[in-house]
């Protein structure tokens, strides 16, 4: 009797291939400086909520952080931002994989990059650079203030577009 698993082969497939494209978002097509970064590398983690779920999700913000950090470094890997990508990948799951809404798309927005983002990660750049965390989360406000419409309406328009896809994966069982 085999057994049934949630991670399929097209699951997989597609998993990898966000994976790859959030790696190359990040490390190459973000403007970045050593406590920010601005771009588009979230657009990959929200497809894989809205599409796959938290627990999928949350393997690719995991993998895309590590696999990012050992094939293109940009300093010192610290396992806490993993972490973070992860949970990252994991709240947009929870609010996004079965019901998409503006409310859900900002507050999955909100919570990641004011708590995760601004807070944990500005914790994380604290730690490892010796830096006062005031200083940092100060500093990362910017980045919070521009990435939050962006986000809200990148995202939400991504949802209208996989609406049919995902309606069709539902009728089909």
């Amino acid at each position: 009797m085999a057994m049934h698993s949630r991670f399929g082969t097209r699951t997989l497939v597609m998993m990898a291939l966000l994976t790859a494209m959030e790696i190359v978002l990040s490390r190459f097509l973000s403007f970045s400086a050593w406590n920010m970064k601005i771009g588009f590398a979230f657009v990959p983690l929200a497809a894989a909520a809205i599409l796959f779920g938290p627990a999928e999700a949350a393997v690719v913000g995991g993998l895309s952080d590590l696999l990012g950090a050992l094939l293109v470094p940009v300093g010192p890997y610290f396992p806490g931002f993993t972490l973070t990508a992860a949970c990252m990948g994991a709240v947009l799951g929870l609010l996004l994989h079965k019901k998409q809404s503006l409310a859900r798309v900002c507050c999955a927005v909100g919570f990641n990059l004011l708590v995760l983002s601004l807070l944990v990660n500005s914790l994380w750049i604290s730690i490892l650079y010796g830096s006062p965390y005031g200083g940092i989360v100060a500093a990362r406000l910017v980045q919070c203030a521009i990435l939050a419409p962006v986000q809200v309406c990148v995202i939400g328009a991504m949802a209208r577009v996989f609406q049919p896809m995902l309606r069709r994966a539902a009728a089909q069982g």
